[in-house]
């Protein structure tokens, strides 16, 4: 009995988990918005395909590299202008950006 009230518990802290992951357009819409919308500082802007393309093509740890480290001699900073998101609100933030952009 005890074995099976731990496998449920376990199994009801992964669903929990996965309900409380990250959203990536809300992380979007929340942080990134301001210069991915506009361009600003030269950013991609959201649903420029033709500006994501190479990026994308270097692969998504690129990618997820950049948004959590920054990109020197860019205006991007590390974590962009959300310095309390996590690895997995960022991630998910641009798993949105270049869903948008493809």
């Amino acid at each position: 009995m005890n074995k099976f009230l731990v496998a449920c518990t376990a199994g009801a802290m992964m669903i929990s988990a996965s309900a409380m992951a990250a959203d990536g357009k809300a992380v979007y819409d929340k942080s990134c918005v301001a210069c991915h919308a506009s361009g600003a500082a030269n950013a991609p802007r959201l649903g420029d395909k033709a500006a994501w393309a190479p990026r994308i093509a270097q692969g998504m740890d690129k990618l997820y590299g950049v948004a959590l480290n920054g990109k020197p001699g860019t205006a991007m900073l590390p974590k962009g202008t959300c310095a309390a998101c996590t690895e997995a609100d960022l991630k998910a933030a641009t798993d949105y950006m270049v869903s948008q952009s493809k």
